[in-house]
C-alpha cells in the first residue's frame, strides 16, 4: 500500500516540512523516507513543477535520490531544533549565528528569471523565477528557500505545537484570537472532544 497524501496544515510550508514526519493516526509516517517520497512531497507542496522533478528523477543515478532524502531528513531535524528553541517568542538578530547551515545551502542555488506566457486570467506575458536543477542535491534548494521564508516572514510567537496526545505537528496560529490548539479538528481536535465526552460520562452521576 502506498503512503497517504502529505498533510499541509501548518499555514507555513517551512513548518509543513517539519510535519513531513508525523503520527496523524496511530503509526508514525515519514513522507521523506526515500527518494520517491521526497519527490512526491515536493510535488504536493508545489515547491517544484512536476515536469522538473520528473526530469531530475530520470537523470538520477541508482540510490542518489535516497541519499538526498536522507540529507533532507537531517536538514529537517536540524531545523526542528531551531524552531523549537525559538518558538513562542520573537526572533532576534542573534539567531542569525545559528542559521549558517541554511545560508550555506541557499548559496548553492542557481536561479534566473525569464519571460513566459502569462496566466490565463492575467497579462499576456509574465516574468518568472526558474531554477537550474543541476543534480539530485538540487532537491534540497526549495526546502531551504521555504525554511528561509519562514524564518524571515513568520512571527515565531505564533508557532505552536498541537495539543493532541502523542501528536508532533507544529503550526503557525494565525487565528484572530490565537486560540488554535489542534493540528486539525478532524484528527486531534476530534480525539480531544471524544476524550472529554468519555470523561464526562464517567464522572456523571
Amino acid at each position: 500500500m502506498g503512503r497517504p497524501r502529505a498533510m499541509f496544515i501548518a499555514d507555513s510550508i517551512g513548518l509543513d516540512f517539519l510535519n513531513s514526519v508525523a503520527t496523524p493516526v496511530d503509526m508514525p509516517l515519514d513522507w521523506l523516507d526515500d527518494g520517491e517520497g521526497l519527490i512526491d512531497w515536493l510535488c504536493q507542496a508545489k515547491l517544484a513543477a512536476p515536469e522538473e522533478l520528473d526530469a531530475l528523477k530520470a537523470r538520477a543515478k541508482p540510490g542518489e535520490l535516497d541519499n538526498v532524502a536522507g540529507q533532507a531528513r537531517a536538514l529537517r531535524e536540524w531545523f526542528r531544533g531551531f524552531v523549537r528553541k525559538h518558538a513562542g517568542r520573537p526572533l532576534t538578530v542573534d539567531a542569525l549565528s545559528e542559521l549558517g547551515p541554511l545560508n550555506r545551502l541557499m548559496e548553492r542555488d542557481e536561479k534566473f528569471t525569464r519571460i513566459e506566457p502569462g496566466p490565463d486570467d492575467g497579462g499576456v506575458l509574465a516574468l518568472r523565477t526558474k531554477r537550474r536543477w543541476q543534480s539530485a542535491d538540487s532537491l534540497l534548494l526549495p526546502l531551504g528557500e521555504a525554511m528561509a521564508k519562514f524564518v524571515c516572514d513568520e512571527d515565531l510567537t505564533d508557532v505552536k505545537a498541537c495539543k493532541g496526545h502523542n501528536c508532533t505537528m507544529l503550526f503557525a496560529d494565525h487565528t484572530r484570537r490565537r486560540a488554535r490548539r489542534w493540528c486539525t479538528m478532524a484528527v486531534c481536535g476530534n480525539r480531544a472532544k471524544q476524550a472529554a465526552h468519555r470523561s464526562r460520562l464517567r464522572t456523571s452521576p
